[in-house]
């Protein structure tokens, strides 16, 4: 019998399990991460296919050209971590939603600069005001889906970034051709407010997220922990390696092949992009892969996978490299979804910053190497960019291999990270 007076025990609420797939939330979640990846990435890689149009109308080089697209990817490699620091205060949703809006009204901008500085510039703005979304959609699947599906979630998601990336491109670069690539760019900006409402629309109220846990540990201590263990450091490797690739192989296949032996019309070269879609498709496959055989075998895969698609690219038969381009995507979309999925999984703390970092390491590779080859390109020809990019995917499995195969087997138990179910 209670004694009158007494206070009964407050009962503690159990752990947040997470939503899983078949659920109502977990559906909502996967479509609206899809759109905010959609709007995100067709805003950031419209670019890529308007390049010949931007140096023609600009009269700069190829590899200044290329700025169009390294612009936007370092503007959101700058913004990741400021925003999963805002995040951590205002909400993983909020934050995203800040971002988006922001984000596609500066796309609507870019169009109406008349210069080539001051389309830079803008386009570095919305690098900038995009960078919530790659920094933190990651986290958010981790603390808001139950543990088995974040791994398929996170590869949904970077589909919509994939799809987000051809619709981008095959708008932008046809429109280019015909009208100029300010009304394709405009095209693409419209399409990335329809997105935009959607992830508003559908993104359902945080349940895994606490204001509290996400702030227990200093920020410069969250970034700093992800820095000092080396099986974080390598994933952010593999990350700056995939991506920077994949980013040098699109930006400049086109010049490639407008160029001789092929002279390919710019028109036609846009439609190479729909190579993309078979991203869409490897990802997916990498993420159910994962929960039966464990990470290192696809990314390793990958990278294999990476490398026979490059092989192929240097064989000087447009069929051939067109074959060459599917099968090298392939390859980056079954290594790559699988390291950003790893960057929530096995942060030990700070889950917010490790999936920034890791979102800041691949849009650094892309920024770097977007540009970087564009001098290799000019100096030397196609032939020597694909040994390089070739000996870029050889040292990075074996950083993979290392990383994910020794030091992972060696490392302690993972605890859950700030704002997980297991706190």
């Amino acid at each position: 019998m209670t004694r009158i007076g007494a206070s009964e025990p407050s009962a503690v609420p159990p752990p947040w399990r997470g939503f899983e797939r078949g659920e109502r939330e977990y559906r909502r979640i996967v479509v609206a991460l899809f759109a905010a990846g959609f709007a995100t990435f067709v805003q950031v890689f419209d670019a890529q296919a308007v390049l010949p149009s931007v140096r023609a109308d600009f009269g700069v080089s190829t590899a200044q050209s290329a700025l169009m697209v390294s612009a936007t990817t370092i503007g959101l490699a700058l913004s990741v971590l400021p925003w999963s620091w805002l995040a951590d205060r205002i909400g993983r949703t909020t934050a995203m939603r800040l971002s988006l809006t922001v984000a596609t009204a500066l796309s609507l901008l870019v169009p109406a600069v008349p210069g080539y500085e001051e389309v830079l510039a803008l386009r570095l703005l919305v690098g900038v005001a995009l960078g919530a979304v790659p920094a933190l959609a990651v986290a958010y699947l981790a603390e808001e889906l139950h543990v088995s599906w974040v791994a398929v979630a996170a590869a949904t998601y970077v589909s919509g970034n994939t799809v987000g990336g051809i619709v981008g491109r095959l708008v932008a670069g046809p429109l280019s051709e015909t009208v100029g690539w300010r009304l394709g760019t405009l095209a693409v900006a419209l399409i990335g407010v329809i997105a935009a409402v959607a992830f508003w629309l559908l993104v359902p109220p945080a349940r895994g997220f606490s204001r509290q846990a996400a702030g227990a540990h200093p920020f410069v201590k969250r970034v700093l922990t992800q820095l000092g263990d080396p099986v974080m450091v390598t994933l952010y490797v593999l990350g700056f390696a995939i991506m920077g690739t994949f980013a040098a192989v699109y930006n400049y296949l086109g010049f490639h092949l407008i160029g001789p032996p092929f002279g390919v019309p710019e028109v036609l070269v846009s439609l190479l992009f729909v190579a993309y879609l078979a991203g869409t498709a490897a990802s997916r496959m990498a993420g159910a892969l994962v929960r039966r055989v464990g990470p290192l075998v696809p990314v390793l895969g990958g990278f294999g996978v990476m490398l026979a698609g490059l092989g192929l690219l240097a064989v000087p038969v447009l069929w051939v490299e067109s074959v060459g381009l599917v099968v090298f995507t392939v390859g980056t979309f079954t290594a790559h979804p699988v390291a950003s999925g790893l960057s929530g999984q096995l942060a030990r703390i700070g889950r917010a910053q490790s999936t920034a970092l890791y979102q800041l390491a691949w849009l650094a590779g892309t920024a770097f190497f977007g540009w970087a080859i564009g001098l290799v390109f000019d100096a030397d020809g196609w032939g020597i960019v694909l040994l390089v990019l070739a000996g870029v995917c050889v040292v990075s499995a074996a950083v993979a291999a290392l990383g994910l195969g020794v030091l992972l087997r060696r490392r302690s138990p993972v605890g859950g990270g700030e704002g997980s179910r297991d706190d």
